[in-house]
């Protein structure tokens, strides 16, 4: 999600090839082995199989909203959104799937995670965004996975002594480059008609 909102952001046109993981087409595990999505290849046969890359490529090429500005701000995006890949994640991962891990409760897992939703809120109680008071790669590396986690149990993250999140994430699921991304599309085949995204 997040690399789309980064592509589309960017106003880059690139043929979208809907996966069903459960059926990864040999055309994909060629590209890239591990076999994850998102995967981007580049005219040059050059292969980005991370999401956050792809950010990275997208705002590169285009940012004409200035969401990764001067390079001490791409670094605290960074610093962020490494804290979202390799700890909040695990913890919203075993929350959405409890039924996966036995050892501990979806609540157990739920506790666990606010401690990032708690330093997000403290970041937006001082500024519109999660960097300053501009929208930024940060924000849009971010939010995808704080929806992942919202709708697990959405009554409750709607109680939560977060207000600043909460508001940040409902300014990002009611905006207009959210809903431009979430249109659904059939699972790409060999021979099938080229689709623009």
């Amino acid at each position: 999600m997040r690399a789309r909102l980064a592509i589309k952001h960017a106003g880059i046109k690139v043929i979208l090839r809907e996966v069903v993981l459960r059926n990864k087409p040999p055309a994909m595990l060629a590209i890239s082995p591990k076999g994850t999505v998102p995967v981007l290849q580049l005219p040059t046969g050059e292969v980005i199989d991370e999401s956050w890359e792809i950010v990275h490529w997208a705002t590169s090429i285009n940012d004409s909203q200035s969401l990764r500005g001067s390079s001490a701000r791409v670094l605290d995006a960074n610093r962020l959104v490494s804290l979202n890949d390799n700890e909040f994640k695990q913890h919203l991962d075993h929350y959405k799937y409890a039924d996966r891990f036995p050892d501990f409760s979806a609540e157990h897992y739920r506790t666990q995670a606010e401690a990032f939703l708690s330093l997000l809120d403290q970041r937006l109680a001082a500024h519109s965004f999660l960097l300053d008071d501009e929208p930024s790669i940060a924000d849009i590396g971010i939010f995808p996975f704080i929806r992942q986690f919202a709708h697990v149990d959405i009554d409750w993250f709607k109680q939560t002594p977060y207000p600043y999140l909460q508001r940040w994430f409902e300014h990002y699921l009611s905006s207009e480059l959210f809903t431009s991304i979430m249109n659904k599309y059939p699972a790409w085949e060999e021979g099938q008609d080229t689709l623009l995204f």
